[in-house]
């Protein structure tokens, strides 16, 4: 009784103690740490750029459907299953090395092998003209995920203690602008750089075979850049050990998996939880089925990846300038006016997307006049801005309530179903396309193109598969309408959730504090 008091008191003071830091954040003596920060984040973001290339890439070979788009998308659960790991993250560690590099170190170097892998053996899963073998080009990626995933977890829990207190706003100002410039890097050297047609057009002044440099040697460049920045943060970066605070706790794995399940039990949890699983529904059509639909109209896919890569640039800026509305104590006001404005956004691309065949072709050969760019520029840069808002704000909150003792559990569980959220939804709305989609054989009336069979043999009669209904338009109007509703449910429960006192986010009586004998610290 008297230790279930005593552990209840601890949590209390705790909850003081962050409750009464300081509104106002300084850097000033941790610009080190900011700057360590921001270059894991852009690490992480030079595979995740990679990644989120290829469905460009696979877009661009008319042997791959939707469907395949979809079953892609399956490498980026491991950023939904990382939950089940990241205990295991919080728990085993070498104390000489520090809790955060013992993971960091031998991961970055995996992650640095799977760059080696992927570039002896990039020319079999992306062949230039044959169909891609999609369920290895998903198992290899997968595995990448995954480490990408876990050093996610292991830099998500090092950010609550890297940074003072007082300035664990800024954690998120380094995720989202390392991330950014990692994923701009990444998508920008493996698509554009690579490709002859684009080179020869930008970056030549004489015409040559093939891009600047291939892919392969592009990713064998990276694997060995992750070995070199591991190298140095190994030997030069001392941890802090936070054993040494009074409100630390150590627990094992068993301990940890309890502690998870105690913070599914705290009711603000669950209310937080079922918001982050179906707010990105709204969106889900227009983030990831929009610039698919731009290259299906005839726009290159170097003109979406140009145009991605330029959008990069609001990437890094906009974290710099949201994070003075977002490091204070309501950062979800932010969150919600700028889901708010998104929603309605979505009619932006319905039209762009309804016009742009009869703008960019003529005699059905695509001619793209340069106001069309600058129209395409505008609208994908009032979605990023909106979409990296919503983000550092809820990468803010999620700092502010986690409680620092066990950040690496509350982080990842928050970003865990955050990313859900965006997953599901999007492998929904690819999967449905090709569904809601009604065509029809212009010489055959029984023929509806249902499958690829169907449509050679209408092409083969001398006929054209004609879309009677776009199963694009289905789905925007479909996701705002959730979206609207969403709205009205979630935000004033959101409001409410961000005033709440701290303690509400703490788990107050964690089992059996495990002493230095933990047979889990090495």
């Amino acid at each position: 009784m008297s230790e279930s008091i005593e552990r209840e008191n601890k949590s209390e003071k705790y909850a003081v103690a962050i409750s009464s830091i300081s509104n106002e954040p300084n850097l000033k003596g941790d610009w080190k740490n900011f700057f360590l920060l921001l270059l894991l984040y852009t690490m992480q973001g030079l595979p995740l750029g990679l990644i989120s290339s290829i469905p460009v890439l696979l877009k661009s070979n008319k042997n791959v459907s939707y469907n395949d788009q979809a079953i892609f998308n399956v490498v980026m659960l491991p950023y939904t299953l990382k939950l089940l790991w990241a205990p295991l993250v919080d728990s085993f560690y070498v104390k000489k090395i520090g809790r955060r590099k013992s993971w960091l170190i031998p991961i970055q170097f995996l992650m640095g092998s799977c760059f080696f892998y992927i570039s002896n053996n990039i020319n079999e899963l992306l062949p230039e003209t044959e169909k891609p073998n999609i369920p290895k080009l998903v198992y290899v990626f997968f595995i990448t995920t995954f480490m990408i995933a876990t050093q996610d977890i292991v830099v998500d829990g090092w950010s609550l203690t890297i940074l003072k207190r007082h300035n664990v706003g800024y954690a998120s100002t380094c995720n989202t602008t390392g991330l950014a410039i990692g994923l701009m890097i990444g998508s920008t050297s493996s698509v554009l750089c690579t490709s002859e047609k684009f080179c020869n057009k930008y970056l030549r002044s004489t015409h040559n075979i093939g891009g600047i440099v291939t892919l392969k040697s592009l990713l064998y460049a990276w694997g060995i850049l992750f070995m070199f920045v591991t190298i140095l943060v190994g030997i030069f970066k001392k941890e802090k050990d936070c054993t040494l605070e009074d409100d630390h706790v150590t627990l094992n794995i068993s301990q940890n998996y309890l502690l998870l399940r105690d913070i599914f039990k705290l009711r603000s949890i669950q209310i937080l939880g079922i918001a982050l699983l179906t707010v990105k529904t709204g969106f889900a059509a227009a983030d990831h089925v929009s610039p698919l639909k731009l290259i299906d109209a005839g726009v290159s896919k170097d003109d979406i990846v140009f145009l991605n890569s330029s959008l990069h640039l609001i990437k890094i800026i906009v974290p710099l300038v949201v994070a003075k509305y977002t490091s204070g104590p309501k950062p979800m006001n932010v969150y919600l006016k700028a889901t708010f404005i998104k929603l309605f956004w979505n009619l932006a691309f319905i039209v762009l997307i309804y016009y742009t065949p009869s703008i960019i072709q003529i005699n059905n050969e695509v001619n793209i006049p340069k106001y069309y760019y600058v129209i395409l520029l505008f609208i994908f840069a009032i979605q990023e801005i909106l979409s990296y808002t919503i983000f550092i704000a809820s990468l803010a909150f999620f700092s502010r309530i986690s409680d620092t003792r066990f950040g690496g559990t509350y982080m990842t569980l928050l970003n865990t179903l955050s990313n859900l959220g965006g997953i599901w939804s999007s492998i929904v709305m690819l999967k449905m396309v090709d569904y809601l989609t009604l065509k029809k054989c212009s010489i055959d009336s029984g023929n509806y193109c249902l499958t690829q069979h169907l449509q050679n043999m209408c092409i083969e009669k001398g006929g054209d598969c004609t879309t009677i209904m776009n199963g694009y338009y289905v789905e925007m109007i479909l996701c705002t309408l959730i979206g609207i509703i969403w709205y009205n449910i979630f935000k004033n429960v959101i409001k409410d959730l961000q005033t709440i006192e701290v303690s509400e986010w703490l788990v107050k009586n964690v089992r059996l504090p495990v002493t230095e004998k933990n047979k889990h610290v090495f």
